[in-house]
This record gives structure tokens, C-alpha cells and sequence, in this order.
């Protein structure tokens, strides 16, 4: 197997007396769709935000192309091709799809109006035309405000837009909450449209079909721990829940 490309090794977190992170593990590869799943309270939300900058461990270390890095925002983690798509999608709902894109990375048009701040709107319309179109993304209205489309049209532009910033690694988190089965559909397809573009992604999610048909991985965390892993054409839903729960025990380095 390839080295890894991002590696949290021993990761502990405490918030006042609660143990949020007891020496949890976490890897991704290059150019894979890897799950991170356990139950509410297993610690998912607070690997990531350690992961990607939002908050910073107690001890532990987090590798990068195998060198050492610390987040102390998630600014950090941008600058070196960490990108994330939260659940709420931060998007802006009264701009369009193209200022989404660039929100705050805005572009200013070459020369004098540029130092004055003017807006190179064209320069990142076009961008993001070419953007949604690499990666299959159809919107009616790309100069629409985002708060006329679809669920699933909003989160493909929250994906767009981290995909066209990341240069290592996307996390996803619940990226399929609340939609409808056709527009799942297109986020999977979304999903498996970035992997193919070499860019790893982590998917966050409490759906485990879904993760089946669309993660290379999985990797089980369990009361602030990874507790296993699994290749994905190789489990089950079964097994998947008994390493959740903890009625299955896996030795978590075995996999």
C-alpha cells in the first residue's frame, strides 16, 4: 500500500472533564474515498476539527506527505490543500454560484481597478463555469443566488468550491443530510468524480450503504478511538454497526 498522505497518530483532546479524543488514529491515502464512521459521541467531529484546524490538539501528532504539521486555524490547513464541506455548507445564499466559488478568495481585475478593489467578476465567473463542468455539476442558473436551487445543487456548489481550492485532501461531512434519493445519487457520483481527480476524500456520514458504495475505506472510531478498519468491498453493514456498537471486537492495526 501507498505511504499515507495525511496521518493522525495518538491524537488527545479534553474538553474540561470530558475525553473527547483518547489517542485516536486516523489515515488517508492518496486518491481514495475513505469513511469516517462510529455513533454520536464516538469523537468524529472533534478528529476533524483537529484535522482541518478548527481546534487544535492536546498531544499527538498529525503528518502530512509524511512531515509533521500543526493547524492552528483552518487558513492553516487551506494553505496546504486541506479543504472542508461542512454539513450547514457556508455558503453565502443571497450571492450566486460563482461568488460562492471564490468567497473570500475574491479575485480584482488587473491594474489601476484593481487597486481600487474592483471585482474581476467575469475572470471568476468563467473559472467557475469551467469549474462546475469538470465535475459534472449542472445548475440552471449559474448567476442564480444559491438560495433559489435544490438541496443537491447547493451542496454541489459547496463541493465545487472546496474541490477547485483542495490539492490533497476534501472532507465531507454528511454531504448527503436531508436530500432526496435522486440527489444523493448525483453527491455519490460527485464524490467519485473527485476521487478520480486524485484529490483523497474523507466522508463523514451515519449512512452505511451509502459509505459502501462509495468508500474505498472505512475506519470505525469508538469513545475517542479507532477501534478498526476495513477495505470496503471486503465488509459488511453487519460488521460495520458491530465495530460502532462494539459488539464485534477488531484489533484496530490488523486491517
Amino acid at each position: 500500500m501507498a505511504e499515507p498522505l495525511l496521518d493522525a497518530r495518538g491524537l488527545r483532546k479534553t474538553y474540561g472533564q470530558v475525553e473527547a479524543l483518547r489517542g485516536a488514529n486516523f489515515t488517508v491515502y492518496p486518491g481514495e474515498v475513505v469513511a469516517l464512521i462510529g455513533d454520536n459521541g464516538a469523537g468524529k467531529s472533534t478528529l476533524v476539527k483537529n484535522l482541518v484546524g478548527a481546534a487544535v490538539p492536546d498531544s499527538g501528532e498529525i503528518l502530512l506527505d509524511g512531515k509533521r504539521v500543526s493547524f492552528n486555524s483552518p487558513r492553516d490547513a487551506q494553505l496546504l490543500g486541506l479543504e472542508t464541506v461542512y454539513q450547514d455548507l457556508a455558503l453565502a445564499a443571497d450571492l450566486d454560484a460563482a461568488a460562492n466559488l471564490f468567497l473570500g478568495r475574491e479575485q480584482v481585475r488587473k491594474g489601476l481597478l484593481g487597486a481600487f478593489g474592483v471585482l474581476d467578476k467575469r475572470g471568476m465567473r468563467e473559472r467557475s463555469v469551467a469549474a462546475f463542468a469538470e465535475l459534472g455539476v449542472q445548475l440552471k442558473d449559474i448567476d442564480a443566488p444559491v438560495a433559489t436551487l435544490s438541496g443537491g445543487q447547493r451542496q454541489s456548489v459547496a463541493i465545487a468550491r472546496s474541490v477547485a481550492w483542495a490539492s490533497r485532501v476534501v472532507f465531507m461531512d454528511e454531504p448527503t443530510a436531508a436530500l432526496g434519493v435522486v440527489q444523493r445519487e448525483r453527491v455519490l457520483d460527485l464524490i467519485r468524480r473527485v476521487r478520480d481527480r486524485g484529490i483523497s476524500t474523507v466522508l463523514i456520514s451515519h449512512n452505511m450503504p451509502e459509505v459502501l458504495s462509495v468508500a474505498d475505506r472505512v475506519e470505525v472510531l469508538r469513545l475517542g478511538r479507532r477501534v478498526a478498519r476495513f477495505k470496503a468491498s471486503e465488509t459488511s453493514l453487519e460488521e460495520l454497526v458491530g465495530a460502532m456498537t462494539g459488539a464485534l471486537e477488531h484489533e484496530e492495526e490488523a486491517a
